[in-house]
């Protein structure tokens, strides 16, 4: 049945023959996998793969290679998010086909959500399919049985996330007598610590934003000042570790584990591994997690680019526009849950079982990893786009909860309107220029600088090339005008 859909569906090539089609994809196992679940793939699909694996280690010097010969595959997948603007040059260039005209065609291909294509086009127009990723996996784990011993509930507002913090540093939440735990851990990292997350819920523009109809990157708006000045007003209380600026990840992590901080903002997702490792110090600790934090401007959360990778497909390889869209066919066909299912669990039974309508995979890393889990590299979108894909169980409520808060901070997700922009100047300079602003928020944020001298550094900035940096921003969205929207 499923092969006679396929071939319904266009896979099969012009005169009955099946359509081969090529497919170069990053190996992130030590061997390459067997043949089973590709097998599968080619069965349903009325296809012929020619999968090409590279190890992740040289993926990067493969591509190229192949793009520099003219030997490029049908599909073309990248390394990561981070590889697509280097392609950019390539794409303007006529190097892959535009597909998004054809997408409306495709009823699979046309759940993949319009905010991500969006962040994977090129000045306005798309040419590539994407691997989905959870759009915000940000929050907050915190010692909920310090919360209880306090009569704390959850922070649904700054004030009360606040007032948590203090009650943390300073009521004996671990009812040792003591005054020797902190509130907030925190680290050197102004994105994945907890300021770019707190930033969201004072309503901060994600990187960049939209200030009387001009572009601005984010440290010139109120908001962004407000967040430094709570940081401050922490760092001075002593409601966080005073050394964040220069603490490392692994110590942050282990002024948690070590009970010695009660709250940690970041991924969600961490509290699996946050737990166990508490619980081994403390076996009567209790984590929970928390997503809704309301802000001056309401509910907020910096959302990233949505994807992981994505695939491209060469004209070198992809002769005509009805080959194109018998390999987006086919690319249609793959986020059926049928194969969604087959590509991210494997074969039912065998790779996972279904419980309470969920799949718990087989107690067997080593048959995953070389039978399943290299072919999750040729997936397109995922959970949230494809209907009928199984979730994962989990035995453990709190990982539970934080997957579902994950899904929820997508009803309020702050996006930077530069992500499908460019600027020359800021892919030449930026990172360097960047450097600037950070050190001068942590400056700010430990009494070394005031306000005014904030200023001075943004102004540093500005003169460096981020007046420059904002010009060549705003003349890309002017460009792209019509495809992209201020809102």
């Amino acid at each position: 049945m499923l092969r006679s859909m396929a071939l319904d569906n266009r896979t099969e090539a012009a005169g009955g023959d099946i359509l081969s089609i090529s497919i170069m994809a990053n190996l992130h196992t030590a061997e390459i996998p067997s043949n089973k679940i590709k097998q599968m793939i080619e069965e349903h699909t009325g296809t012929e793969l020619n999968v090409q694996w590279v190890p992740d280690g040289i993926y990067d010097e493969k591509v190229y290679a192949s793009l520099t010969t003219g030997t490029l595959p049908k599909a073309l997948y990248l390394k990561n998010a981070a590889s697509l603007p280097f392609f950019r040059d390539e794409i303007r260039a006529g190097l892959f086909w535009e597909i998004g005209p054809f997408i409306p065609e495709y009823p699979n291909l046309s759940r993949l959500k319009p905010e991500v294509l969006n962040n994977t086009s090129v000045d306005g127009k798309l040419y590539s399919l994407y691997q989905e990723r959870a759009l915000s996996r940000q929050g907050i784990i915190y010692r909920k049985d310090w919360a209880d011993r306090l009569g704390l509930q959850a922070p649904t507002t700054l004030d009360e996330l606040y007032l948590m913090l203090k009650g943390f540093t300073f009521d004996d939440p671990d009812g040792n007598g003591k005054q020797d735990t902190y509130g907030l851990t925190d680290r050197n990292d102004l994105i994945y610590g907890a300021f770019k997350t707190i930033s969201s819920y004072f309503g901060t523009p994600n990187d960049w934003g939209w200030k009387d109809g001009s572009l601005l990157p984010e440290f010139m708006f109120p908001q962004y000042m407000e967040t430094m000045k709570l940081f401050r007003q922490l760092h001075e209380e002593g409601l966080i570790n005073p050394n964040f600026p220069v603490t490392s990840k692994q110590d942050q992590q282990e002024l948690f584990v070590k009970g010695k901080a009660g709250v940690y903002v970041g991924a969600m997702g961490d509290v699996i591994t946050l737990e166990s490792k508490l619980k081994q110090h403390d076996p009567s600790a209790v984590l929970d997690v928390h997503n809704r934090i309301l802000g001056p401007e309401g509910y907020g959360i910096w959302a990233n680019q949505g994807y992981g990778t994505v695939v491209l497909f060469p004209k070198s390889a992809i002769a005509t526009e009805e080959e194109l869209r018998q390999v987006l066919s086919f690319y249609d066909q793959l986020m059926s849950p049928e194969l969604a299912n087959l590509i991210y669990w494997g074969v039912k039974e065998e790779h996972y079982t279904i419980r309470e309508g969920k799949a718990m995979a087989v107690d067997s890393h080593w048959l995953k990893e070389k039978e399943v889990k290299p072919y999750q590299s040729l997936m397109i979108g995922g959970f949230s786009t494809i209907p009928g894909m199984l979730q994962p169980i989990t035995l453990n409520e709190v990982k539970e909860k934080a997957e579902r808060l994950i899904y929820d901070n997508e009803q309020f997700l702050i996006y930077d309107p530069t992500d499908p922009l460019e600027s020359p100047l800021d892919s030449e300079i930026g990172v360097r220029l960047q450097e600037i602003i950070r050190d001068a928020t942590y400056q700010f944020m430990i009494g070394m600088l005031d306000e005014a001298g904030f200023q001075a550094e943004v102004e540093r900035w500005l003169q460096q090339g981020g007046e420059r940096i904002i010009r060549e921003y705003n003349e890309a969205y002017a460009q792209t005008a019509g495809t992209l929207s201020p809102d």
